[in-house]
Parts: C-alpha cells; sequence; structure tokens
C-alpha cells in the first residue's frame, strides 16, 4: 500500500518521543460517524446476557506479519466483516525482528494484534458488543496471514453483570 493510499485511509507517520524511532501508522474515525446513545449494548449468545464475546486469535506459521501496510488493511478489513464502527487504530511497527503492535478501537470494543515475524506467529484478540460479529474476524485473517494453524478461544465477557 502506498503512503498516498495510508494518507487516503487517514494513516501516516506521527511524532514518536526519543525512545521510540520507528513509524507508526494511525487511524481516526471518519467525521460524521454518530456517538451511541444510551443502550448498553449487551447482547444475549446461546441464552446467555453478556457484555460481548472476545475471541483470543493465535495465528501459526502465518506471513506477511511485518508488513504494516497490510496489517493495517487487515483490521481495516475484520471491522468491516464484523459489521463493527472503526473509531481509531494505531500501530507500532519494533526493529530489529519486524514486529509490529497495535489496536484498532471500535464503537463495540476492540480488536489488537500483537507479531512475532522471526516465529511466524501473531496474538490477537476480538472483544465486541451489540451487533458486531468478531467471529467473522477469523476468516479474514486467514485470507490476510495464511496461517498452516488457527486457534480460537472464545470468552463470553460480562456474564451475571
Amino acid at each position: 500500500m502506498s503512503q498516498d493510499t495510508l494518507f487516503q485511509l487517514g494513516m501516516g507517520p506521527v511524532s514518536l518521543n526519543a525512545t521510540q524511532t520507528e513509524e507508526a501508522h494511525v487511524v481516526t474515525r471518519a467525521p460524521g460517524i454518530a456517538e451511541r446513545d444510551d443502550q448498553d449494548y449487551f447482547i444475549e449468545k446461546d441464552g446467555i446476557t453478556c457484555a460481548g464475546t472476545h475471541l483470543i486469535i493465535d495465528l501459526f506459521d502465518a506471513r506477511r506479519l511485518d508488513d504494516i501496510d497490510h496489517v493495517a488493511r487487515t483490521l481495516i478489513d475484520c471491522v468491516d466483516a464484523a459489521g463493527a464502527t472503526l473509531l481509531h487504530m494505531h500501530l507500532h511497527p519494533f526493529e530489529p525482528n519486524g514486529g509490529i503492535s497495535g489496536v484498532a478501537v471500535l464503537a463495540e470494543s476492540h480488536i489488537s494484534i500483537h507479531t512475532w515475524p522471526e516465529r511466524g506467529y501473531a496474538a490477537l484478540d476480538a472483544f465486541m458488543c451489540g451487533n458486531a460479529r468478531p467471529e467473522r474476524c477469523v476468516d479474514v485473517l486467514r485470507a490476510a496471514f495464511t496461517p498452516q494453524r488457527v486457534n480460537v478461544r472464545e470468552i463470553l465477557r460480562g456474564r451475571g453483570a
């Protein structure tokens, strides 16, 4: 993805402090996204009322985990597939291994990623409430990073609240 494309998506370099010399990418929500009303957005899943579904996703023997533009596009694709609303995204690359850590903050909660390209491993979590469907992120991640193995654990957050 070119720098022009990143700029159009709202991503680009940001100023970092003296100890952070790598380039980070930030996306902020587009103007005109309405704020939430006073609903609490708890959900019911399998007969259980909860705050939302939290998926813990491990990718093994995955590719392109050091490509920050690819990671950014993939997280945006996850947000879209889940039917969620992106408020802000920040990705930070690490040197010398090329790992990336970041978070997409959503109106419905968040998606986070931490990559170890030297090991082909990525740890993600997708926590969403309301009508968002975090399970749809898994197929997006499979297509984007072509892992040999994927582990997904589901936690229903806020049970009994």
